[in-house]
Formats: structure tokens, C-alpha cells, sequence
């Protein structure tokens, strides 16, 4: 967790308390310990970072390590937020660093009335579980979205006119890096989903099922979203590096030709430019003579390749 400040609320309906805690320290974790008798290896990850996702049951609750890609604007990167949670029969616990828009304006909504709150807490902690998820993974859509655009805007780059062709190899090493921390991110959390419905039917009763369900499909369209982008950056570097390629085969020919042409035309001028005797050397035209043999050796040249079809 980040050093920034504590943070711990609470919203309450009936008998099913969520409490959301934000950069707890090691005091605030004990506290929670000796009140619901939380493993304490369980508390130790909630202070650690980089945890692999995963659900742990226990006989009276579920601690489940979560991960979701968070756009960061600082870095103009995706990264990865950790939240983690605790689920009992009447209490829902969050623990996170702040930063997912989605959770915390859920919570804001169950702060600010009686409707909301109804709303998320009122068919009790599986059913609050299950809309918590779902926030975290609609947020990964308009994720999607901007990486789908940023493809197809390389895309019209790569496969455009030739005279508005250019390097895009940074713009697509950054998607493809974008891509690979998207799932990087969502491919653990598949298993973790889908384990979900079969846990504990005490916190998550069977009429919640359809719901998982739900979840799970919205992970795998994700997942099969992002296995189609995968598969087009690699499809847009390999094109991309094809031109870049061709580019160079084209310049690079280019220079042999001059250089080619440019040989016997050094030769004739460096022969005669040696201070020896030289047949016709003293003629009064032998400037006008040596100009018009190279222009025909130049002529005979570019006669030569165009019948190779070097040009």
C-alpha cells in the first residue's frame, strides 16, 4: 500500500456492514484481527504488493485478492490496482488504495441515501460482492475501447498512403506493452470468477448464481477481446516492420546504382587527373572527349539496368 492517508468508512443497512478501508497500516489490520479473527497470513497480504489473485475459504468467510487495470495519466500507461476483500455473513470489507473510481463511487452512492443503499446492501454480502466486480470489470470496457481505437488509428497509419507512411514501431510497442499488462491483469482473475458461485453457499447463496454466471461472462468477453487486439498488434509490428524493411531494400538500391554509376565516371576522372603522360592529354579537346565518354558510359548504364529491370 501507498503512504498516503488512513481512510476508513463504514455504510450500514439492517445487519450487513461495508467497510472500506483505504492505505491501511499493520494498527488498523490488527484491529480488524481481533475482531473477526482474520488469518493473520490473510492480513499480511493485504499490506504486500503484486499478490497473485486468489479466493481462500475459511468457516466463517472469504478472503479474495483482486486485480483490475487502471489507467494512470502520469504514466499514460495501464497498471495494476490490488484490492482485497473480506466477505462474512453480515459484513463486506474492502481494502484497496484508492485509486479505482468504480468501487469508490459505489460506496459514495450507498453514502449518500437510503435508495442506494437499499440498492447494494439490502440482498446482503454475496449480492454486494457480485456488484462490486461488475463495477471493477464495466470499467475495463471503456479500457478496451481506447485501446481498439489506438489499433485502428495505427492501423490507417501503417496500411495508409505511401507518402504518409512512417516508423510507428514506438506507438505499437506501447499498445502492445498496454495489452500485455491488460492481460497480464485479467488472465488470473478468470479462474479466481469462475471459482466464485462454488464457494461458500453461505455467503454466496445458490439464487446468485445467474449472477456469477454473469461475471464470468464478462471476463471472457474481455479476454477474448483482448486475444483478438494480441493478435492484430503483432499482425501491425510484422506489417510494419515488412515497410520499414522495404523501405530501406528501396534506398539502399538506390545508392548502389548512383554508387555503380558514379565508379567508371571516378575512374576516368582520377586516370586523367594523374600528372603523367597521357595519350591525347595535351589535345585541345580532350575535356569535351572525356565529358562525352562518360555521359555515354551514364546512357549505357541506365540502358543496362532498365533491361535487367533494376530500375
Amino acid at each position: 500500500m501507498t503512504n498516503t492517508k488512513i481512510k476508513v468508512e463504514q455504510v450500514k443497512l439492517k445487519t450487513l456492514v461495508w467497510t472500506d478501508i483505504i492505505n491501511p497500516d499493520k494498527e488498523t489490520l490488527d484491529k480488524l484481527k481481533k475482531k473477526h479473527k482474520f488469518h493473520e497470513l490473510d492480513l499480511e497480504d493485504c499490506l504486500s504488493e503484486n499478490q497473485r489473485s486468489k479466493i481462500d475459504e475459511y468457516a466463517n468467510y472469504l478472503f479474495l485478492v483482486l486485480h483490475f487495470p487502471h489507467f494512470d495519466k502520469k504514466k499514460n500507461a495501464l497498471v495494476t490496482e490490488e484490492v482485497n476483500i473480506f466477505i462474512g455473513q453480515n459484513y463486506v470489507i474492502t481494502i484497496h488504495d484508492g485509486v479505482l473510481r468504480p468501487l469508490l463511487d459505489i460506496f459514495d452512492k450507498c453514502q449518500g441515501g437510503l435508495r442506494d443503499r437499499r440498492k447494494y446492501l439490502d440482498k446482503g454480502s454475496g449480492y454486494l460482492l457480485y456488484e462490486i466486480i461488475d463495477a471493477m470489470l464495466d470499467d475495463g470496457f471503456p479500457m478496451l475501447d481506447y485501446l481498439s481505437r489506438n489499433i485502428t488509428s495505427i492501423e490507417r497509419s501503417v496500411f495508409g498512403p505511401e507518402t504518409e507512411q512512417h516508423d510507428m514501431l514506438k506507438d505499437i510497442l506501447v499498445l502492445k506493452k498496454d495489452i500485455i499488462t491488460f492481460r497480464r491483469i485479467i488472465a488470473p482473475q478468470r479462474s479466481v470468477i469462475a471459482q466464485l458461485e462454488h464457494k461458500n453457499k453461505k455467503f454466496l447463496p445458490e439464487d446468485l448464481e445467474v449472477y456469477f454466471d454473469d461475471l464470468v461472462d464478462k471476463i471472457e468477453k474481455i479476454w477474448s477481446s483482448l486475444d483478438s487486439m494480441k493478435d492484430l498488434v503483432i499482425s501491425l509490428q510484422e506489417t510494419n516492420e515488412s515497410i520499414i524493411s522495404h523501405t530501406i531494400t528501396n534506398v539502399m538500391k538506390v545508392l548502389t546504382i548512383f554508387s555503380v554509376v558514379m565508379l567508371p565516371l571516378t575512374f576516368l576522372t582520377g586516370l586523367y587527373g594523374m600528372n603523367v603522360e597521357l595519350p591525347y592529354s595535351q589535345h585541345p579537346l580532350v575535356f569535351t572527349g572525356i565529358t562525352g565518354v562518360m555521359i555515354m558510359v551514364v546512357l549505357f548504364m541506365m540502358v543496362f539496368f532498365k533491361i535487367k529491370k533494376w530500375l
